[in-house]
C-alpha cells in the first residue's frame, strides 16, 4: 500500500500550497527586488557619453557585433551604461579558473581541499573579473573616444570609465551571489536572463512595426515566431535527455545480517557542456571581430581589417563556420573537463558496483568513454544546429534584430532550472507538512 510521501511523489507539485511557503515567497520576492535593481543600474549612464551620438552610433552598427553583445546586456550597452559589461567578466573569470582546477595541479589541490579550497578559487575568479573588467573597461573607453560620441575625450574620461565599469560589474557580481545564497536559481545566470528578456520585447516592438508599415511580411513573422516555439520544446527535450546506464551492486554482508544486491542507474546527459561551448566559441570568434571593427573605422585603418569584419560578420560563410568548428571543439573539450570516466570507474570499484558484462576497473571506464564520446557527438550537433540556425534565418530573411541560438540556450536553460528549484521547495514545503500531521496523530495515540 502506498504511503502519503509516495502519493504526493507520485501526483507531483500541489500549488495550492504557494501560500502557506513562506521561506519560498521571502526567496522569490528578493530574487524580483534583486532583478529590479538590476535593471535600474543598466539606465545610469557613464559621464562623459554624448548620447545623441551614441545612438547613431548604434544605428549604423545594427546587425552587426554591437548587437550581439546589447543583447547580453539587456540593452545596457547601448545606453553604455555602469553595467555596459553585464557579468561577462565574472562568467569567463569563473570558466577560466574551472578550467584551471582540471589542468593545473595546484589548482586540483585547492579543489580537493573542501570550503577552504573553495574559498580560495573563488577569490581567484573576484580578482580574475577585476582584472578582466579594467582590460574591457579601457577598451571600451578607447572605442568611445575613437567613435567620437565622447564629449571631452582623456586620460581623465578614461580612468573615470574604467573605475565606473569595473565597479558596476563587480557589484552585479555581488548581487548575484546574494540571489544564490538568500534567493531562488543561480543568480548570475538569472542576471544574464533578465538582460536578454528585458532587450527582446524591444526588439520584436521594432519588428511589429516594421510588418504593421509594410517592411516585413506578416506570414513571414508567424512562421518565425511558431519555429522559434518548436526550437525552445525542442531544446527541452534534449536538456532532459539523459542515457542511463545500469549499475548492479552485489549482495553484501553486514555482522550476521545479509543485505540483497541493488542496482542504480548512470545517468549521462547528452549535452554535458550545457551553454559553454557556444559561449566560448562567440567569444573568440567576437575578439577578433571587435577589434578589426574598432581599427577598421579609422581613416588610415588598414584595407584587410574590412576585409576581415566583412567575413567575420554575423551569417557569412566564414563565419558560420568557425563558429560550429568552435562549438564542437569546445563541447568535446569541456566534457573531458568535467567528467572522468577513469575516475568514475574507480569509484565505482571502490563501492562494489560494476556494468553488467564489463570488468570493474579499465574495462568499465573504457564503456564509459565510448558512451560518452558518442553522446558528445549528438550534443555537439544539437548545439551546433540551435546556435547556427537563427544565424542562417537572419542572413537569408534579413531579420531586424538579433535573438542568437546562444540566447535561447541561456533562457531555456536557466527558466528550467528555477522552475526546478520552485518545484523541490514545494516539494519540501509538502513533506514537512505530512510529517508535522504523523507526529500530531502519534501524539493523539
Amino acid at each position: 500500500m502506498a504511503t502519503a510521501a509516495d502519493r504526493i511523489a507520485a501526483s507531483g507539485i500541489d500549488f495550492s500550497t504557494f501560500g502557506k511557503a513562506t521561506d519560498l515567497k521571502k526567496r522569490l520576492i528578493f530574487t524580483v527586488g534583486a532583478l529590479i535593481v538590476f535593471r535600474l543600474l543598466s539606465f545610469i549612464p557613464i559621464p562623459g557619453v554624448d548620447p545623441q551620438a551614441l545612438a547613431g552610433l548604434f544605428s549604423r552598427q545594427q546587425g552587426g557585433v554591437l548587437d550581439f553583445f546589447n543583447t547580453f546586456s539587456g540593452g545596457a550597452l547601448q545606453r553604455m551604461s555602469v553595467t555596459a559589461l553585464n557579468v561577462t567578466p565574472y562568467i569567463t573569470a569563473s570558466i577560466i579558473v574551472q578550467l584551471l582546477t582540471s589542468l593545473i595541479p595546484s589548482f586540483v589541490a585547492l579543489k580537493k581541499e573542501g570550503e577552504a579550497g573553495r574559498k580560495k578559487l573563488n577569490q581567484y575568479t573576484r580578482f580574475g573579473t577585476v582584472a578582466l573588467a579594467a582590460a574591457q573597461g579601457f577598451g571600451v573607453a578607447t572605442w568611445l573616444e575613437a567613435s567620437n560620441v565622447v564629449m571631452d575625450p582623456g586620460i581623465l574620461f578614461e580612468v573615470m570609465a574604467v573605475v565606473t565599469i569595473i565597479g558596476g560589474t563587480m557589484f552585479l557580481m555581488w548581487i548575484g551571489e546574494q540571489i544564490t545564497s538568500r534567493g531562488i536559481g543561480n543568480g548570475v545566470s538569472l542576471i544574464i536572463m533578465a538582460g536578454i528578456v528585458a532587450h527582446l520585447p524591444v526588439s520584436l516592438a521594432g519588428l511589429f512595426e516594421q510588418v504593421s508599415t509594410g517592411q516585413f511580411s506578416g506570414g513571414l513573422l508567424i512562421l518565425i515566431l511558431v519555429g522559434g516555439l518548436a526550437v525552445v520544446a525542442f531544446i527541452c527535450f534534449m536538456e532532459r535527455a539523459v542515457r542511463k546506464i545500469l549499475i548492479q551492486y552485489p549482495k553484501r554482508q553486514v555482522g550476521n545480517r545479509m543485505f540483497q544486491g541493488d542496482s542504480s542507474h548512470l545517468p549521462l546527459k547528452i549535452n554535458t557542456s550545457g551553454v559553454i561551448p557556444p559561449i566560448f566559441a562567440s567569444s573568440l570568434l567576437l575578439m577578433p571581430l571587435t577589434i578589426a571593427q574598432l581599427f577598421g573605422q579609422q581613416k588610415d585603418g588598414p584595407e584587410w581589417l574590412v576585409s576581415v569584419t566583412t567575413l567575420l560578420q554575423h551569417g557569412a560563410p566564414l563565419f558560420m563556420a568557425l563558429y560550429a568548428g568552435g562549438i564542437i571543439f569546445f563541447s568535446f573539450f569541456y566534457t573531458a573537463v568535467v567528467f572522468n570516466p577513469e575516475e568514475t570507474a574507480d569509484n565505482l570499484k571502490k563501492y562494489g558496483g560494476f556494468i553488467p558484462g564489463r570488468r570493474p576497473g579499465q574495462q568499465t571506464a573504457h564503456y564509459l568513454d565510448y558512451v560518452l564520446t558518442r553522446l558528445t557527438v549528438i550534443g555537439a550537433a544539437y548545439l551546433t544546429f540551435v546556435c547556427l540556425l537563427p544565424e542562417f534565418l537572419q542572413r537569408e530573411l534579413a531579420i531586424p534584430f538579433y535573438f542568437g541560438g546562444t540566447s535561447l540556450l541561456i533562457v531555456v536553460n536557466v527558466t528550467m532550472d528555477t522552475v526546478s528549484q520552485i518545484q523541490s521547495h514545494l516539494l519540501a514545503h509538502q513533506y514537512e507538512g505530512l510529517i508535522k500531521k504523523a507526529r500530531l496523530r502519534g501524539g493523539r495515540r
